[in-house]
């Protein structure tokens, strides 16, 4: 699914589609963590030049903690994705181009869906924009009304 037999562009652009299950090795070391299955899917065409272009989309859910009450949540992820794949020599120090090496057989998005989720996974986030967050004195969720500690003033 994330990787294309280039002996199948010949006909024309190959769409992909499938879904990555939450505990892929993929997503190790990302610091999300997938609350179910990433659903990957998009159209791999090749150029005048003879490189590759994959417009992709992905969309899934991360299991996430507020980073002002530490409720626990899940937050959307989900992004399009325009990748260059390349084995001319003169673009594998580009890094907007994923490199490949001759004889090329098949493209991976792997690494492009791999690098677009860490973008777009938010570090902090948040249950709602409002979020009162704790209180700096007793701890209280605020979003549950004052605390009484007067901490929160």
């Amino acid at each position: 699914m994330l990787r294309i037999d280039i002996r199948e562009i010949h006909r024309g652009p190959v769409e992909t589609a499938g879904t990555v299950p939450a505990q892929d090795p993929l997503f190790e070391g990302l610091g999300v963590s997938l609350a179910g299955p990433l659903e990957v899917a998009g159209t791999l065409e090749v150029t005048g030049r003879g490189d590759y272009v994959w417009h992709g989309r992905f969309s899934g859910r991360a299991s996430a903690t507020c980073s002002r009450c530490l409720v626990d949540l899940e937050v959307p992820v989900e992004s399009t994705i325009d990748a260059v794949f390349s084995a001319d020599p003169d673009l594998q120090d580009d890094p907007s181009v994923y490199p490949l090496t001759e004889p090329v057989a098949q493209v991976d998005v792997t690494a492009a869906v791999r690098e677009e989720l860490s973008l777009v996974f938010t570090r902090y986030p948040l249950c709602r924009a409002d979020c009162a967050g704790l209180c700096k004195k007793c701890g209280a969720d605020l979003n549950q009304g004052p605390c009484g500690c007067g901490g929160s003033e």
